[in-house]
């Protein structure tokens, strides 16, 4: 019978990240159950891995993050 693995919370926020209008910094706290500085750090370990962010703020609402990219493919 097999089973299937939950998504993890890094799953979770790579999905999120990976909709048409992003996520906000208060989105990926309330799915993860993280602090807002934890949340910001694992944005940073992610551009290290090689993703590509685009940071968007809308009048009156907070900023918004969303993947653009992944990591390049020169392997070479």
């Amino acid at each position: 019978m097999p089973t299937t693995k939950p998504p993890t919370k890094s799953d979770k926020v790579i999905a999120l990240l990976g909709r048409a209008k992003g996520a906000s910094l208060d989105e990926i706290c309330q799915v993860t159950t993280w602090q807002p500085h934890s949340a910001r750090a694992f944005l940073t370990g992610l551009r290290k891995k090689g993703l590509v962010f685009v940071q968007e703020q809308d009048a009156g609402e907070s900023t918004s993050y969303r993947i653009t990219g992944g990591p390049s493919e020169d392997a070479s």
